[in-house]
């Protein structure tokens, strides 16, 4: 059983929701990566995303690509991504990590090399927004041989052949965008949201995590009561654009500890 299987097991077995962070590896600077990590785990959070950086992103609103371009501006790459993870995992043998972004800078390592040097670091997820399933059976194989979920976006388009299709593939958890643009966005329909997840369960037994539009511990509170999972990421780096500087730690858990309050109130 991988780690987040065993986290998504842990938390059913208690009836508590999943709280998934997204962060950007690399943002605001190098030296806050690790410890928000850390502040992140000790607010709640139950798995990190964590987002390689990219230059020329498909799905990130410009919030995540305001922290793409800090970090690329740091010399943030792959390498550094998991080195990020190596260097948290000497400390926290138990929180999954998964990684979130893009087919270039995996391929431009060589998918071999990315997923031995990955399951050496201590990353257990993968989730990769321009890997279509039609395109990626192999690369699915090659991560879950080095013990690591790979985990896909389903759409509000999704139709039910597409998700029986994902559902084949998938592992981990199934990430539902909830909406149709990019992160962070404000127009989530919560009635849809509700209605689709039922649809997405009828194809799998996979948890499934809702993203992409979740600004505040109402709106998470409101997603949890059918989702397994909350996802959020645009809201924090906000929170850290917010802060002072040397402040953007503490904030980032602060705003977390909110969600997660709210959360557990379900």
């Amino acid at each position: 059983m991988s780690r987040i299987q065993a986290t998504f097991a842990k938390l059913a077995a208690t009836h508590r929701k999943a709280l998934i962070p997204f962060v950007t590896a690399g943002d605001p600077d190098p030296g806050v990566t690790v410890p928000l990590m850390h502040a992140l785990v000790e607010a709640g959070a139950d798995v990190i995303e964590l987002g390689v950086p990219f230059s020329d992103p498909m799905a990130d609103g410009p919030v995540i690509q305001r922290a793409s371009d800090r970090a690329l501006k740091h010399g943030v790459g792959l390498d550094r991504v998991l080195a990020f993870v190596q260097e948290f995992r000497a400390t926290d043998k138990a929180t999954p990590v998964v990684l979130m972004g893009y087919a270039n800078p995996i391929e431009s390592m060589g998918v071999e090399r990315f997923a031995v040097d990955a399951q050496k670091a201590g990353v257990d997820g993968v989730l990769v927004v321009d890997y279509p399933p039609e395109e990626c059976a192999s690369f699915a194989e090659l991560v879950r041989g080095h013990d690591m979920d790979l985990i896909f976006l389903l759409a509000p388009t999704s139709s039910d052949a597409r998700m029986a299709q994902v559902a084949k593939l998938a592992s981990g958890y199934l990430y539902y965008v909830s909406l149709k643009g990019v992160t962070g966005a404000g127009h989530l329909d919560l009635a849809e949201v509700a209605e689709k997840i039922p649809q997405i369960r009828r194809q799998t037994t996979l948890p499934v995590g809702v993203g992409f539009g979740i600004r505040d511990a109402a709106t998470a509170k409101a997603v949890a009561a059918f989702a397994d999972a909350v996802v959020i990421g645009s809201a924090i780096i906000q929170q850290m654009e917010a802060a002072a500087p040397g402040a953007q730690v503490q904030q980032a858990g602060r705003f977390m500890r909110g969600i997660r309050e709210a959360l557990d109130a379900i």
